[in-house]
């Protein structure tokens, strides 16, 4: 049930006044792949290409272009990612997964932007300085996907630390 509510959430925050690159989106996927139902896989990337669609047409009146399906396959990627960490979502791998996400999606996205749109020249220096222009957004991009992956995947952890906690204590008043 948690990994709907974060997806929920994450979408939800893509639509609100936000720093740009600082949202859970890895967060929500890496947790949906992790400890959400395998039979549902495809709703995250469902979910998050329907607000993509509407964010681009809708919201901003911007051009569909074909870099929204490199970002689609970047969803899937993390979902994946996601499901490396069923058996074993201890920090050090969860935070890896979290930082593997955060460069991948800078290295894709930007290759994407660079390739999709004439905003810098189609050469190596142009590659180049997409990606030095973006580096601001990359350092957001890290410490949102840091921050929200701790607290999504700590949240099943403390939940069940309070539910022994106040379990026991139950158990002491009836004896």
């Amino acid at each position: 049930m948690l990994a709907y509510l974060f997806l929920a959430v994450a979408v939800a925050v893509r639509f609100m006044p936000h720093p740009w690159t600082f949202t859970p989106v890895a967060a929500a996927l890496l947790f949906f792949g992790a400890r959400g139902s395998r039979r549902f896989l495809w709703v995250p990337l469902v979910v998050f290409a329907a607000a993509d669609v509407v964010l681009t047409k809708v919201i901003y009146a911007y051009p569909f272009v074909w870099d929204h399906f490199v970002t689609w396959a970047w969803y899937a990627a993390v979902l994946w990612l996601g499901t490396r960490l069923r058996a074993n979502a201890k920090p050090l791998p969860v935070i890896g997964t979290a930082l593997a996400s955060s460069v991948s999606f800078f290295v894709i996205s930007n290759f994407a932007v660079w390739a999709a749109y004439d905003m810098y020249p189609k050469n190596f220096g142009g590659l180049m300085t997409s990606y030095t222009l973006a580096l601001p957004f990359f350092r957001q991009g890290v410490e949102g996907d840091l921050l929200f992956t701790s607290v999504f995947f700590a949240t099943p952890v403390v939940l069940a630390a309070l539910s022994e906690a106040f379990g026991k204590g139950d158990h002491a008043a009836a004896a």
